[in-house]
């Protein structure tokens, strides 16, 4: 009988693999994706039944299913020569993964096959001890294709790690990609300004069950910088230097170590070392851009008249490390805000006005960048362009998105400084006061609130926002 798709279609949804952990392409740069895992699959051999299976998934989404199944044979080529006695409980990703890339090429009877390998094999394993223990090994693969995502799917993969050791707790793999997944949000809660340290004992821990992981120390390192313990965060980048002084994803965060230190320089050749290793990666690229820009601001702030060909020497390099970025990925956001303001020193009016329209259209945004991308557009506006309006048309629309962070408060600061000098100046419309009122009553300074609408509705008497917020404060006090 000939397999047609709609009876498919509920066995292939029961699958664990990427098709059924939901990781949408619209989240991710995929050129950037799959560089990352082809990078990782030279240099992390031992994950590389895990790499294969996520590129798989990520050549479907770019649609070359041919290659997605090029892929899926290299993982099973591994799994028989590293796991011969367990084919199948290594192989229930890349199965499930199969029958989904068949079924997207309408080769059912194939897809049927696989869904088949995989159904037996559960019912094999669970009648076993190793059934609970596969169902960790899971756990933890999709814990890591979620990753891989970004952002917006680090508290699932932190709920994947978790459940993997549940089982397993003191597996130093689960361990690891538990405390990576931490570190990633604690990153993400300091810049929305939330006050967190949860990420310290889980890197402690990976590292004490990964003595050999130098990824993973650097990043201890940079949490013990975090936390103003500098000289023992050293200790461990010296130490796995001496392990790893070539593979690049250590030296990349050994090299923001020394940034962040102060010793630019010394980033400088960290990054330069890595880079002859990978010479494509644009994460390096972008991180010699920092280095760059930090140098220049540390010959602004120590040189009362900086030599003008030093000065243009450096912003000449910082465009060229964020635009070899900016170039490749699209949707790197960092570095597109970055090069704007770049071209904005350099007085490049044109190029960082069109830089910065790139940067809005980037769909995969976070409100925290955008509140970011809204400061640096204004300021652009202020100081560069001269116009206020526009600056403050676009300070507003970082406040207006109404969740705090970094970016927000910064905002919040260049408003307030904009309005008041505005007002000094004589130049206080209804529309200043108003504004500044809602300034003052966003940080809880009330009475000064009040006056700043007393004075908005002297200018425009019968105003409805003015009114009701000058009730709604006049009632809470």
């Amino acid at each position: 009988s000939a397999v047609s798709s709609n009876s498919l279609k509920s066995s292939l949804l029961q699958l664990e693999c990427h098709f059924t952990w939901t990781l949408l392409k619209q989240d991710v740069d995929l050129d950037d994706l799959q560089e990352t895992i082809n990078d990782q699959i030279e240099f992390y051999a031992e994950f590389n039944i895990r790499n294969y299976n996520l590129l798989s998934y990520v050549c479907h989404l770019n649609n070359s299913n041919e290659e997605a199944l090029r892929s899926l044979q290299k993982a099973e080529e591994l799994i028989k020569k590293n796991h011969p006695d367990e084919i199948a409980k290594k192989s229930l990703v890349s199965w499930g993964n199969y029958a989904w890339i068949y079924y997207h090429m309408e080769r059912y009877e194939e897809a049927q096959v696989y869904i088949s390998k995989v159904e037996n094999s559960y019912k094999m394993l669970s009648s076993t001890a190793q059934g609970e223990i596969q169902l960790s090994e899971i756990y933890a693969e999709q814990g890591w294709a979620l990753l891989k995502f970004g952002g917006k799917y680090y508290e699932k993969a932190k709920n994947c790690f978790e459940k993997a050791l549940k089982n397993e707790p003191n597996n130093p793999e689960f361990n690891t990609g538990y405390a990576i997944v931490t570190y990633r949000l604690e990153d993400f809660s300091l810049r929305r300004c939330e006050d967190v340290k949860l990420s310290l004992e889980p890197l402690k821990r990976a590292v004490k069950l990964n003595p050999k992981d130098t990824f993973i120390m650097a990043l201890l390192a940079l949490k013990l910088q975090d936390l103003n313990q500098v000289d023992e965060g050293e200790r461990y980048i010296e130490a796995a230097m001496q392990k790893t002084p070539d593979l690049p994803y250590f030296l990349r965060y050994a090299a923001k170590f020394y940034r962040r230190k102060g010793e630019v320089d010394k980033a400088i050749e960290t990054l330069k070392k890595a880079l002859a290793v990978t010479p494509k990666s644009v994460f390096l690229h972008h991180q010699l851009g920092l280095c760059y820009r930090e140098k220049l601001s540390q010959l602004k702030k120590t040189t009362r008249y900086p030599p003008q060909e030093q000065v243009e020497e450096l912003i000449r390099l910082c465009i060229f490390y964020f635009k070899t970025v900016t170039d490749q990925r699209t949707k790197f956001f960092h570095a597109h805000a970055d090069l704007a303001n770049m071209y904005a020193q350099a007085k490049r009016y044109e190029e960082a006005e069109e830089m910065f329209q790139k940067a809005f259209q980037i769909n995969i945004l976070s409100y925290d960048n955008k509140q970011l991308l809204y400061y640096y557009y204004g300021n652009f506006q202020q100081y560069n362009m001269k116009s206020e309006s526009e600056a403050i048309r676009y300070y507003m629309k970082g406040l207006k998105i109404e969740k705090g962070s970094y970016g927000r408060n910064k905002c919040i600061n260049a408003l307030k400084k904009l309005l008041e000098q505005r007002i000094r100046r004589g130049l206080g419309g209804a529309a200043e006061f108003g504004t500044l009122g809602h300034i003052h009553h966003l940080n809880g300074e009330k009475h000064k609130a009040i006056e700043c609408y007393e004075k908005a509705l002297a200018l425009y008497p019968d105003n409805e926002e003015y009114l009701s917020a000058l009730c709604e404060l006049r009632l809470s006090i």
